[in-house]
């Protein structure tokens, strides 16, 4: 059984595309800071923008859950939103739902959920339309495990 090391719980508003970015940049520096490979910590940067730009793009609010271990990076995203009515089609590269607003401010392309499952060593996610979605990401810190 993996060491829990460190736990942290950001929380994410909805709309507020003033702070949208910012737990990625929190994340990011925290990794480094404590010495984890750039290349895993790219990796999770990478899904933690997209994960939290979704639930500004699309939530009311959400979280976005940090567990470090001695072997992994875990990342589950939490947000109250509208769901995901066709989980396939949303995993689509291109597939978006984004408005045109969101599209002129340089979101929407589609790529959110193909990137964040393309970075994870293991991914997952459910959703229930009207409620929300919850995304599980995992980073192993051991590339050649």
């Amino acid at each position: 059984m993996a060491e829990e090391l460190l736990k942290k719980v950001y929380q994410v508003h909805g709309r507020d595309f003033d702070k949208a970015g910012e737990t990625a940049t929190e994340i990011k520096k925290l990794l480094k800071d404590i010495g984890v490979d750039s290349g895993v910590v790219h990796r999770v940067v990478i899904i933690a923008f997209e994960a939290e730009m979704n639930v500004v793009m699309y939530a009311a609010e959400g979280t976005v859950t940090l567990v470090l271990t001695d072997e992994e990076i875990n990342l589950e995203i939490v947000d109250k939103g509208p769901g995901i009515e066709d989980i396939e089609m949303a995993l689509t590269e291109g597939f978006s739902t984004a408005t045109d607003q969101m599209r002129e401010m340089g979101f929407g392309f589609g790529m959110g959920l193909p990137n964040i499952r393309r970075n994870s060593d293991g991914f997952d996610i459910e959703s229930k339309v009207g409620t929300g979605t919850t995304v599980s990401a995992m980073i192993r810190l051991d590339s050649s495990a």
